[in-house]
């Protein structure tokens, strides 16, 4: 299945998204994490897209789509969600799974938080929103950050926009690290070294400490409204540690976890196999749409 590349203009920003499948079969949202943006998708989407339609757009910031420095555009996940929501609205989407990677789970769990009655299931992968999931590498550079913002707080933040850091959080913990296909990490790291990115994305950095306010708001919807779930997670994540995987069994005791052996970034490796649990736990929605 071929997949468009298209652009729309919400709130006056360009927002770039990838589009495969027939808009009448059940929709899934594709949401990116840090420091990517919708092309870690591109193997997933024609994967899925013989039997979903299939949407994964870039936030503001990020990838194809609009980059207003730090000086126009007040970044945070918050406005990211909010852009992202607007954007689905003005597609005529009103139902949808949403796959949530890294700084997707914030994302998505706004929009469905805000929206409970659009949302057909969840698919996390590697998406965290409770705190036993944090792991150490995250914890010794981001509680000195919240606690105070400074330029030695900044200093180890700015570690994580660095080259070094984008390439070790694909190939750490990977199967095959000499087998990834390089242009997954040298995309990302040209994207976060255009001029000025750079002051953004630390914005950003602080302020997912809002995420974790929320962590308690994102439980309750959970629990409330047990949204059919399957976990895919990445069992040598260091920053998202499987214990956050586990975590979400509290709530949703339905859920279906499924370890895949891989790090931070499993789908260089494993989309096909992340593409078959979603077709098998997702199944009843294909045949009511068949």
């Amino acid at each position: 299945m071929s997949t468009t590349h298209q652009t729309a203009v919400v709130d006056g920003h360009k927002i770039f998204y990838r589009a495969a499948g027939s808009a009448a079969a059940p929709t899934i949202v594709l949401l990116h994490g840090f420091p990517s943006s919708s092309h870690m998708f591109r193997d997933l989407i024609p994967l899925l897209a013989d039997r979903f339609h299939v949407i994964a757009p870039d936030y503001l910031g990020f990838g194809y789509s609009d980059a207003p420095k730090s000086t126009e555009f007040d970044y945070s996940f918050e406005k990211l969600a909010d852009l992202t929501d607007k954007l689905l609205t003005q597609l005529g989407i009103s139902h949808y799974a949403l796959y949530m990677q890294d700084y997707g789970g914030p994302i998505g769990f706004r929009i469905a938080t805000a929206h409970p009655e659009r949302v057909t299931g969840l698919i996390i992968q590697n998406a965290n929103a409770y705190m036993e999931g944090v792991g150490e590498p995250v914890k010794q550079v981001f509680l000195p950050l919240w606690a105070e913002r400074n330029e030695t707080t900044e200093a180890g933040a700015r570690n994580f926009l660095k080259a070094e850091t984008t390439q070790f959080q694909y190939t750490h913990g990977a199967k095959n690290p000499s087998g990834l296909n390089p242009d997954s990490w040298t995309h990302d790291q040209a994207l976060l070294d255009r001029p000025g990115t750079d002051a953004y994305q630390l914005n950003l950095l602080v302020n997912y400490q809002s995420n974790v306010a929320k962590y308690d708001e994102w439980h309750q919807y959970l629990r409330s409204h047990q949204p059919k779930t399957l976990i895919v997670w990445g069992k040598h994540d260091p920053f998202f540690i499987p214990a956050g995987a586990e975590a979400y069994r509290n709530d949703l005791p339905n859920a279906d976890l499924v370890w895949i052996d891989g790090g931070h970034f499993v789908l260089d490796e494993h989309a096909a196999e992340v593409a078959a649990h979603i077709k098998r736990v997702f199944i009843q929605d294909l045949e009511k749409a068949a």
